[in-house]
């Protein structure tokens, strides 16, 4: 039996005073006259719990605030692209001026019957990842099905080959076929390094189209092998059975067949199928915020600001390079140590609490928004000063009146 309902027993049914109810059970007077009082308005409801919540919650998100998240997410639902809250808050604080938690966002997805829950998903920091460090440092690449639609409702498979940088997961190259073959490797990755340089090195799983190494020998090297010795580079391969090793360009591949499958005119011919593989790279490269980028930046953001790594004959190894990331102090200030002293470098106070990217190379220094790719500030490090301002000809202060 509920405490609420002795006290009232006691004064109700035994006749006792509420002062003595109150000193028998340890409670306040008040609090038995509110007992009774709402006993006598709402009977045997009365010993029903209550909600402790508050009336009035000034820290709620607004209504208009929280039609607008549920609108993203019927939006981005439509359009095939990714729905999760991060994504959410990105587009609220780029396209809305409106800044809302991740946490804040997926708590009222989840009070709307919006989210899923799936607890068999492994936690994010069981993940080993293992990105590069550089774009051009490794270039990712597979194959993946699609089916075309005719108008019988029926149509034939086709092969999207994909060449995707590791580093920045900017997409390079996305063309379809009826069935990708060897010389359509080869050529592919030619276009794509004719567009966007060599790289450091390749990743691929075990596919006749990309290596040998598993076929007993037969045959010798295939032409993309045979491409790579000749540039020098480094070809790597996923292990048999471990399809994680290739997750970033998977994982490309399961966004755009997603995005691919919410089109309302499905693709019932190759150009078809090109086009609308056109305008979702165009979209993915430079407007799709990426949530495994810094600061949710856009890949081609990351890929034209930091420098591209070469092929191992291709580097000098005279020069000191290095990628710091950092964050503008209140001051428009951002500090690099160079030969074991430390320089503060002006950038301005306009961009204070800005995240950015220092690209150095010895004492040759560019400062870039890590979220645009804008380039704040390229300047040359006085070694002799500690202080480098924005305007170094100025250096001498004017007399005294």
């Amino acid at each position: 039996m509920s405490k609420a309902r002795l006290i009232i027993t006691a004064v109700v049914v035994e006749g006792r005073s509420q002062a003595e109810v109150a000193r028998a059970y340890g409670v306040f007077k008040g609090w038995v006259s509110k007992l009774l009082a709402r006993y006598r308005i709402e009977g045997e409801a009365a010993f029903e719990p209550r909600s402790r919540r508050p009336k009035t919650s000034p820290t709620a998100l607004a209504p208009d605030t929280v039609d607008l998240i549920l609108q993203l997410r019927k939006e981005l639902t439509g359009q095939g692209l990714d729905t999760g809250p991060e994504t959410i808050a990105w587009h609220l604080a780029h396209h809305h001026q409106r800044t809302v938690s991740r946490a804040t966002i997926s708590r009222y997805l989840t009070r709307h019957g919006l989210v899923t829950p799936t607890p068999a998903k492994r936690p994010r920091s069981s993940y080993i990842r293992f990105p590069a460090a550089l774009p051009n440092e490794t270039w990712q690449a597979d194959f993946t099905h699609y089916r075309l639609t005719d108008e019988a409702g029926t149509g034939t498979d086709t092969e999207v080959l994909t060449w995707l940088d590791d580093c920045s997961r900017y997409a390079l190259h996305v063309t379809c076929w009826k069935r990708v073959t060897g010389p359509i490797v080869v050529n592919t990755f030619r276009r794509a390094t004719a567009a966007h340089g060599t790289p450091a090195s390749t990743l691929t799983d075990n596919g006749m189209v990309c290596t040998t190494r598993l076929s007993g020998g037969r045959g010798g090297r295939n032409a993309l092998e045979h491409e790579l010795r000749r540039l020098h580079i480094t070809q790597k391969n996923a292990t048999p059975n471990h399809p994680t090793t290739c997750g970033k360009v998977e994982r490309f591949q399961q966004t755009m067949k997603k995005w691919l499958r919410a089109q309302p005119d499905q693709p019932a011919t190759l150009p078809r199928l090109q086009a609308l593989i056109d305008h979702f790279t165009h979209a993915y490269n430079h407007q799709r915020p990426h949530r495994s980028l810094p600061h949710r930046a856009t890949p081609a953001a990351i890929y034209t600001t930091l420098p591209k790594a070469l092929p191992a004959h291709s580097r000098d190894t005279d020069t000191h390079t290095r990628v710091r990331h950092d964050r503008i102090d209140q001051s428009g200030l951002v500090t690099l140590r160079v030969s074991g002293r430390l320089h503060h470098i002006g950038v301005g106070r306009t961009h204070a609490q800005t995240s950015v990217i220092l690209l150095v190379d010895d004492l040759h220094v560019r400062i870039v928004n890590a979220t645009t790719g804008e380039l704040l500030r390229d300047l040359t490090i006085d070694p002799t000063r500690d202080y480098q301002p924005q305007h170094p000809t100025n250096t001498t202060k004017p007399p005294n009146p």
